[in-house]
């Protein structure tokens, strides 16, 4: 074999003339031009089956080589899409067909199974200058994650007699995270006329830990409604909680047989020094302040009650 020497100039002048043939000509061409390469001599039977099983399919792709277009055709492979394989596996069933026999299975996808909860934030006696009466707040939820009904009631009872109460019966869809849109019916009872709605609104967390509601109504006659309430919870410590809450209500229409005027009704605030014997179950001690505005606070008046007043409460929080 001889050895030639060639300079870098040299050797660079044949690079390019080779890269620009090998542009220009089609790549079988070049290949059949290629001195000692006879393609026609190649056994291509004789090569071995790498990568594939006796069905012709290889293990990583599932796509049987042999009956692959022999122009190498792959616009008809659908790479993504499309029904799965008859063999593919149950994506919810257990590896091999092994489960977890009498232990209960963890619920691994959390919109797979329904769940429900039960939460009764405030269940207190409620102690004024001239007054006892008992107030509840509870919700209740049952569904799934991104569906469920929610069922939510507040009121007060005195000497056994219901004075105001709202119960409303909502779906709940999640929007975010954190954050629920709601929809349902709202149910008024207690003294006066009983009241329908309908109602819409959202429920969640906000930045910093707020947990807040705000829901529109709209009744009959033309009547509207807007309830806003908040709450927070400060940890003093793992056990000791203080919760400042506030809640606050307008109406659109002056209704006499609900005592309600137009405008801002009312605002209750106050705050609730709970201790929770476990997470589950607390008594509480708190203080609150009530207020009437505009025409609720003149049918207070005439009826011989307080426009605002001072509440010192006594009570349980508890949830499962």
């Amino acid at each position: 074999m001889k050895i030639y020497k060639v300079n870098g100039i040299a050797a660079a002048v044949m690079l390019f003339g080779m890269a620009c043939a090998y542009a220009q000509n089609p790549a079988d061409e070049k290949m059949q031009s290629m001195p000692g390469m006879d393609h026609s001599q190649m056994n291509h039977d004789a090569m071995p089956n790498v990568g594939q099983n006796k069905s012709g399919a290889t293990p990583e792709t599932g796509h049987d080589m042999n009956n692959m277009d022999q122009g190498h055709d792959m616009g008809s492979m659908s790479m993504q899409g499309g029904s799965p394989p008859p063999d593919a596996r149950d994506p919810h069933a257990y590896a091999d067909g092994y489960d977890f026999g009498p232990i209960p299975p963890p619920h691994m996808m959390g919109d797979a199974h329904p769940f429900h909860s039960l939460l009764v934030d405030r269940l207190e006696r409620v102690r004024t200058h001239d007054n006892s009466s008992t107030a509840y707040d509870l919700q209740a939820t049952f569904g799934r994650i991104y569906n469920r009904a929610v069922l939510k009631a507040e009121g007060d009872i005195d000497d056994g007699k219901p004075q105001e109460g709202r119960t409303e019966l909502l779906w709940a869809h999640a929007l975010t995270t954190f954050w629920d849109a709601q929809l349902g019916v709202r149910h008024d009872s207690g003294l006066g006329k009983n009241r329908q709605w309908l109602a819409a609104g959202v429920q969640g967390l906000a930045p910093y830990w707020f947990e807040l509601e705000a829901t529109a109504y709209v009744g009959e006659q033309g009547r509207t409604a807007l309830r806003l309430a908040a709450e927070y919870e400060l940890l003093l410590t793992q056990k000791l909680i203080l919760q400042p809450r506030i809640e606050t209500n307008f109406y659109g229409k002056r209704d006499a047989e609900r005592a309600v005027g137009s405008g801002l009704s009312d605002v209750a605030a106050g705050v609730r020094l709970r201790y929770e014997i476990r997470r589950e179950f607390a008594p509480y001690l708190g203080l609150e302040r009530s207020a009437k505005f505009g025409g609720s606070a003149d049918f207070a008046r005439a009826q011989g009650k307080q426009t605002m007043e001072t509440r010192i409460v006594a009570g349980l929080r508890f949830w499962y």
